[in-house]
């Protein structure tokens, strides 16, 4: 995928070839690398620190929404990008420059002086060393792979830890069981700490309760210790000690509702003074996260699909199918509007698993490929929808696969779905959809 940059893309691309692997999951060199900086991320402002299968990124969505609507100064470590770099790394509020990006990336490559490191690795450095140099008050870091051994995991002691829930996915490198999983999860768990966990599976709960328990963490557990739920249009969270009455998430789908729940409870754990509920009510209500069920409505995919509503999911595996699946369903049993999707995946993804959460609404699938090493082949993708028993052909391209949708029965509900790495494509079609 095209990463559009400008200064520091010379860099970006040595950095890529400082070790041999892509993800090499260690916790060694990273902390060498930030030693040899002065360990940056222990001048960083309280950190919620965000582990994971799916749902990362919207609860860090909703968390930044909270706390910049309570005034306060927030930095952001997010990953991957979707069309920018830039993307990763928000300082206080704005998304890194490339000219400060540039100087922060030539520091730390000396600082590193040519020895083996992931291309994560030392990009992670570079995000904490540019925070350390920018003041602000709260700081969101997401996980990138797992958890116990992913770079963000130098951090000593995060304000708050936070488990989305947790399903297979990356089992090439987490490992093959639920149990398995979890415990990378629960790898950012710190003893005596706070920790915030989504709903989970019971195998992934037992083990993570088993952690934070050996690590003597204080716990709250949704369903459990808090629950947040929709009436009368609103979004309810009960806490330990209230009840909050707060606007719907501004991110659309029923499992949005436990992502924004997690977020307000996470933001009250931090006992900053300055959230309020009004701060909560404004953050939950005004959220953004590209390519998280986003309405296209600019660019060149959007005015081919003017007639119908065009959206863009980035989820990749079959928890994430599930949720976006839900979401689809109620918008057919609004106006009873048939569904298409177009899919691109990689192929180390389990298509079949994903495309079965979709069965139900027996919709029309257009298999795209896409600019990654190792995207999955349209035809790939086809036999995989075809196994599921859904009507499936291939397309050369985006724009083909968006105009074929768009003419097929309906006007249906059109979802470009499958991979984060197919939607930052979309996003990088025109300027208007880049994310800022």
């Amino acid at each position: 995928m095209a990463d559009h940059l400008r200064a520091h893309d010379a860099a970006l691309e040595r950095l890529r070839a400082l070790h041999p692997k892509k993800i090499d999951l260690s916790l060694g060199r990273m902390r060498r690398l930030c030693g040899a900086l002065g360990d940056p991320q222990r001048k960083l402002p309280p950190v919620v620190h965000m582990a994971g299968t799916n749902g990362k990124g919207s609860t860090v969505a909703y968390l930044r929404a909270i706390g910049e609507a309570a005034g306060l100064r927030v930095h952001v470590f997010t990953s991957p990008h979707l069309v920018r770099f830039v993307e990763r790394i928000r300082l206080a509020g704005t998304l890194i420059t490339d000219e400060h990006l540039a100087d922060v990336l030539e520091r730390v490559e000396a600082a590193n002086a040519g020895e083996p490191i992931t291309f994560f690795e030392i990009t992670t450095a570079a995000a904490f060393q540019a925070f350390s140099e920018v003041e602000a008050d709260l700081c969101l870091l997401e996980v990138g792979l797992g958890g116990a051994l992913d770079a963000t995991n130098v951090i000593e002691r995060p304000a708050v830890s936070v488990i989305c829930p947790v399903d297979y996915d990356h089992r090439e490198f987490l490992g093959e069981s639920l149990e398995a999983i979890a415990g990378e999860k629960a790898g950012i768990i710190k003893p005596g700490g706070h920790v915030v966990v989504a709903r989970q599976p019971e195998a992934a709960m037992a083990v993570i309760e088993a952690r934070a328990s050996a690590l003597g963490a204080q716990i709250l557990l949704m369903g459990q210790d808090f629950d947040a739920w929709s009436e009368a249009g609103r979004l309810l969270v009960q806490a330990q000690e209230r009840l909050l009455d707060l606007p719907m998430p501004s991110l659309p789908g029923p499992h949005q509702i436990d992502n924004a729940g997690l977020a307000v409870v996470a933001a009250l754990t931090l006992r900053e003074a300055r959230i309020d509920e009004a701060a909560i009510a404004q953050g939950i209500g005004t959220a953004v996260w590209p390519a998280r069920f986003e309405r296209l409505t600019k660019g060149p995919l959007a005015a081919i699909a003017s007639e119908t509503d065009l959206w863009l999911d980035g989820g990749h595996n079959p928890h994430a199918g599930e949720a976006v699946a839900r979401t689809l369903a109620a918008m057919q049993g609004r106006d009873g509007r048939p569904v298409a999707l177009i899919v691109g995946m990689l192929s180390n993804k389990d298509a079949e698993g994903f495309l079965r959460c979709f069965t139900e609404l027996k919709p029309k699938v257009f298999a795209v490929p896409f600019d990654a090493e190792t995207a999955a082949s349209p035809d790939a993708i086809v036999t995989a929808a075809r196994t599921v028993g859904l009507d499936a052909e291939s397309a050369p391209d985006l724009r083909t696969a968006t105009a074929r949708a768009v003419a097929s029965a309906g006007p249906p509900h059109v979802l470009i779905c499958g991979s984060l790495y197919l939607a930052g494509e979309v996003l990088a079609l025109s300027e208007e959809t880049w994310p800022v």
